[in-house]
């Protein structure tokens, strides 16, 4: 196996970790990091991802009271 391909599955995995880390700390379940390997999906899902609610954040609303 080459070079190439030994760097490529590294940078997926630290990419996957760095993700699931994200996901955590919003809240969310760490599978999602998954969608990030299928090319189109992982474009919607980032979509999706940036204007849902996340379940830890609270919102302005919650925090006055």
């Amino acid at each position: 196996m080459s070079l190439f391909f030994v760097l490529l599955i590294l940078y997926i995995a630290f990419v996957l970790w760095l993700a699931m880390l994200i996901l955590e700390k919003a809240g969310l379940g760490k599978g999602w990091a998954l969608c990030l390997l299928i090319p189109i999906i992982n474009i919607i899902m980032l979509w999706i991802f940036a204007f849902t609610k996340w379940p830890r954040v609270k919102s302005p609303e919650q925090e006055n009271t």
